[in-house]
């Protein structure tokens, strides 16, 4: 490989200044139901948890005051939690689905910048007033999987138990109905505990010098698509580890940073 070294040439790229990995155990989120799904849980004897996903993250930047050069990362996800909801005795359980919601901050070195980044030809904007595309503030990009529902508990409401997330979203409202059951319909509440592997990186672009070994000239054909569903069976290497299992037990995999 260093014998086919060409040249150097600078690129314009996204460079990851700082990052981490985290596992968080939610404890006791509320989950918010539409109207018809709080009425349901109104007349439960007994939840039980069946499935959790992401539905968005909404993640904010900004810089840390007392510390140059680091950066807040503020992140706010949203849940759609579906359980099974029980109104009586020796009776078939009826899913109901509903949305909660969990902040977290992180703080991770960014660098330091101060230049405005302008752009040719990019949006309406730029026969207007050439304004910039935006402040040098790093970007954060999240990773995340789908969370763990580790359990979903039903309690009984004292008092007034407002909505925390009666602002989310239209898209995360969209997914129970639209709205929210109103606070003072809520008497009873379910809390799910949710398991969250998440990945947090900034990001900054940057102009770097990196060396050139040659293009990238595709090394195979492409293979024509075909309709006839059976053509494409028959390309499908066969699973032979599903039919017989490793005889000996795979060797551990090494510890994670995230594991400590």
């Amino acid at each position: 490989m260093a014998d086919s070294f060409k040249e150097a040439v600078c690129v314009h790229a996204g460079r990851v200044y700082d990052s981490c990995c985290d596992r968080d155990c939610l404890e006791d989120l509320a989950i918010y139901f539409s109207p018809a799904g709080q009425q349901l849980v109104n007349q439960a004897i007994g939840v039980r948890g069946r499935s959790a996903e992401l539905l968005t993250t909404l993640v904010d930047v900004e810089p840390v005051t007392f510390n140059r050069g680091y950066f807040s990362v503020d992140m706010l996800f949203y849940f759609l939690v579906t359980v099974d909801v029980f109104t009586a005795d020796c009776t078939a359980p009826t899913p109901v689905r509903g949305v909660c919601s969990f902040n977290k901050k992180v703080i991770l070195f960014g660098g330091e910048g101060s230049a405005k980044v302008f752009c040719s030809g990019v949006g309406p904007l730029q026969s207007e007033a050439h304004l910039p595309l935006g402040s040098n503030l790093p970007t954060a990009y999240v990773q995340t999987v789908d969370p763990v529902l580790l359990s979903a508990t039903l309690t009984q409401v004292c008092g007034c138990d407002p909505a925390k997330t009666k602002n989310a979203p239209a898209a995360v409202l969209a997914v129970v109905g639209g709205s929210f059951a109103p606070p003072e319909t809520v008497q009873r509440r379910v809390t799910g505990t949710l398991g969250l592997f998440s990945v947090v990186q900034l990001v900054r672009s940057v102009q770097m010098l990196m060396p050139v070994y040659d293009y990238c000239v595709p090394d195979k054909a492409c293979v024509a698509t075909t309709d006839d569903p059976c053509d494409v069976f028959n390309r499908l290497q066969f699973p032979m580890e599903e039919f017989f299992p490793p005889h000996e037990p795979a060797e551990p995999a090494a510890p994670s940073p995230c594991d400590e």
